[in-house]
C-alpha cells in the first residue's frame, strides 16, 4: 500500500503541515469535537479541510472513512478519548496512537498491533483495525501517505506515565 513519499508533497515543512498528517490529525480532532459537543460545526470545519485539500468528491470519500474510524474508536476505546484543540502543535496520547495506527497501516508496520492494543479493548481490536484500514487505504488511494512512525516512538509514547502532551 506504500506510495512514493515524493508524490505526497513531502518537503521540509513542519510535520503537522504535511497534507496527509494534517488530514488525519485535524480530521480526528474535528470529528471527535463534534461528538463531544453535539455540534455539527466541528464536522463542517473538517469538511472544509478535506474539500480544500482533496476536492469535493475525494474529500467526501475520505471524510466518510474518517467518520467511520472515529465512530468505531469511540465504541472500542479502552479509556476516554482526548484531543487537543484544532491547529495545536501538541499531540496527546490518543492522537499519537491514531497517527501511528494510520501511518502503520499505510506502511505495513509492526506498530499497528501496538497502537491497537493501547487504543481498543482486546476483543474489539479487529473491528477498530478494519475501520482504520479503510481510512488508511482511502488516503493512500488519494496519494495522501503519512510519513512512517517508528515502533520505538510509539512504544515510548504509549508507556509514558502521566504524560498527556507530546511535541
Amino acid at each position: 500500500m506504500t506510495k512514493s513519499l515524493a508524490r505526497t508533497g513531502r518537503s521540509n515543512r513542519c510535520y503537522f503541515e504535511r497534507t496527509p498528517e494534517r488530514l488525519v490529525l485535524e480530521g480526528y480532532r474535528h470529528w471527535s469535537a463534534g461528538y463531544e459537543t453535539g455540534s455539527i460545526e466541528p464536522w463542517e470545519l473538517a469538511w472544509s479541510i478535506y474539500a480544500a485539500e482533496l476536492g469535493s468528491h475525494d474529500g467526501r470519500r475520505a471524510l466518510s472513512e474518517l467518520s467511520g474510524y472515529v465512530r468505531t474508536l469511540r465504541k472500542c476505546a479502552t479509556c476516554p478519548l482526548r484531543s487537543f484543540p484544532f491547529n495545536s502543535r501538541h499531540l496527546c496520547r490518543e492522537e499519537c496512537l491514531t497517527m501511528g495506527l494510520i501511518a502503520g497501516l499505510q506502511h505495513e508496520s509492526d506498530a499497528v498491533d501496538l497502537c491497537l492494543g493501547h487504543l481498543a479493548c482486546r476483543g474489539t481490536c479487529d473491528i477498530l483495525e478494519d475501520a482504520a484500514r479503510r481510512f488508511a487505504e482511502t488516503l493512500s488511494g488519494l496519494e495522501q501517505v503519512m510519513l512512517p512512525i517508528p515502533r520505538h516512538v510509539i512504544e515510548d509514547i504509549a508507556t509514558r506515565p502521566g504524560k498527556d502532551r507530546f511535541h
